[in-house]
């Protein structure tokens, strides 16, 4: 299997997906029904590539592993050079393991341009997958800018009433954020004259350059997150998604943000990383305070969970930038769970959608009557969103917090106070919707959950409930690829502080 290319079919079999796809011909329901298997089949066969990844992955080892190279734009020394490493394999699984169950919870609800609408998630599912393998940065930007396109097209055709105004905003940002990282990758190139991520993340740059760099690939990660206060996109954009595209946005998208600082930020620009660190404390508290509150009083399901995914992605911030082993496990961890569970409550907020076609929190109210399956899957969603021990966004917040405290004692006590806040918005949430007054008939004749339904909602909790009580899945495949980024992120450290007292002796020799 070495010299096997499993994470190009992995990346290019949804486009292969998508030719067949493209080509199916029939009447009207013959296109619609082969279109849909014809996406689960090819979602399916990757996510089934992508395990197989996964028992072949050696966890003990911090380097790149399914390594593949040529040559892409040689005159330029620009490769195709994809790989994976304890930090993004984890990634790719998530990718390959949401995009058959959104195209699973769309079977039903999206009736219309049904066609292209497969043609668009396979779409979106490559891009995805090659935004986490790629060891180019000109791939990796290739790949990581490929995404709005068709997540574009998601929410603005297939999206609410506002779909367009909210697709725009969505892309614009976005795309605004990215022209700075392109400009960073420009100027790296230009100092270190090659594109390739692991000789980027060994070679020093130089320390003037490192601020205006880090800054640059800020400007992209953060909007991508989203953190306050670039986050104003997220709300809309999740409102008006289907729910599909809701659950992926959530699940995955917003991941890119941090993996992008997790292989650029702290490797390649450590000093600025720990001079900025101090704002990115500052930012995430004031998003996991902040939306917290908003979330507190939104009348809409959709948009309550939408920010209080701004808060925890807060949580992953903090974690990262502590620069710690815990912190950034911990940032890991909370990114998987996160991509578990807000995956699973917008889809929790579908189904009753489908029923009764709004989102508003006061239209429901007693529903634990005729829903008692869904109330019992929505009760574990919500205690594992708010943190309870047992789930997996217990271990995320408490690895976060614990590295956080290795740094700073305020801003781990100012963090904790997102997971009080959580608690109440989403307990809240729970009362009014399962537990409120029987006040609207509608709602109380709403069936329960069906098998498709539960197929989609039953695996989502026991990945919750198993990464809670057996986070090593998770953290000893993680734990060689961070501690390696930790050791060399010090070690880039010391070596700077030491050229750094090195000239300032020179230079008071010199006065004297």
């Amino acid at each position: 299997m070495v010299d096997f290319p499993l994470l190009s079919l992995m990346t290019f079999l949804p486009v292969a997906g998508v030719l067949i796809i493209l080509m199916i011909r029939g009447d009207e329901e013959t296109v619609k029904q082969n279109a849909r298997h014809m996406a689960l089949y090819t979602s399916l066969f990757t996510f089934a590539f992508s395990l197989f990844m996964y028992t072949r992955f050696d966890g003990t080892s911090a380097d790149f592993q399914f390594v593949e190279q040529s040559h892409w734009l040689k005159p330029l020394g620009i490769h195709y050079h994809v790989g994976v490493d304890g930090i993004s394999v984890f990634f790719v699984l998530l990718s390959t393991f949401l995009t058959p169950v959104c195209i699973l919870s769309a079977w039903e609800a999206i009736q219309t341009r049904v066609r292209e609408f497969m043609v668009a998630f396979l779409l979106l599912e490559s891009f995805m997958i090659g935004t986490f393998i790629a060891l180019d940065s000109v791939l990796f930007y290739v790949f990581f800018e490929g995404v709005l396109i068709p997540m574009f097209l998601i929410i603005g055709v297939w999206g609410g009433p506002r779909r367009v105004y909210s697709a725009y905003k969505f892309f614009l940002y976005t795309l605004l954020g990215s022209v700075l990282m392109l400009v960073g990758l420009l100027v790296l190139y230009n100092q270190t004259g090659t594109t390739d991520i692991p000789t980027l993340m060994a070679s020093p740059v130089a320390s003037h350059l490192q601020y205006w760099l880090w800054l640059a690939f800020f400007a992209s990660f953060a909007v991508k997150m989203p953190m306050w206060p670039v986050h104003t996109w997220l709300p809309d954009a999740h409102v008006e998604a289907p729910t599909a595209g809701s659950v992926i946005l959530a699940g995955v998208l917003l991941k890119m943000g941090g993996y992008g600082f997790l292989r650029f930020s702290l490797p390649m620009f450590p000093e600025a990383s720990a001079y900025f660190g101090d704002l990115v404390y500052v930012l995430s508290i004031i998003a996991i305070i902040y939306t917290s509150l908003i979330a507190l009083v939104q009348e809409d399901m959709k948009k309550l969970i939408a920010y209080s995914s701004v808060a925890h992605m807060g949580f992953v911030t903090i974690g990262i930038f502590t620069a710690t082993t815990q912190g950034v496990e911990g940032g890991i961890f909370q990114m998987l769970s996160h991509g578990l569970i807000s995956g699973a409550l917008f889809l929790c907020v579908g189904v009753v959608y489908d029923r009764l076609h709004t989102r508003e929190i006061k239209r429901y109210g007693g529903i634990v009557k005729n829903m008692p399956k869904y109330a019992t899957v929505f009760m574990i969603l919500m205690l594992g969103s708010v943190g309870l021990p047992g789930t997996s966004g217990f271990v995320g917040e408490f690895l976060v917090l614990l590295g956080a405290f290795q740094v700073s004692t305020l801003v781990a006590a100012l963090a904790a106070t997102g997971v009080v806040l959580g608690a109440a918005y989403m307990l809240i949430l729970y009362r009014r919707v399962v537990f409120g007054p029987r006040v609207n008939d509608d709602a109380l004749a709403m069936p329960d959950l069906n098998m498709r339904e539960l197929w989609l909602l039953v695996p989502l909790i026991v990945l919750v409930l198993w990464l809670g009580v057996f986070p090593a899945t998770v953290t000893d495949k993680i734990g060689p690829s961070v501690d390696q980024l930790i050791t060399d992120y010090n070690a880039k450290l010391e070596v700077a502080a030491r050229e750094a007292a090195q000239s300032a002796f020179d230079t008071a020799g010199e006065a004297q």
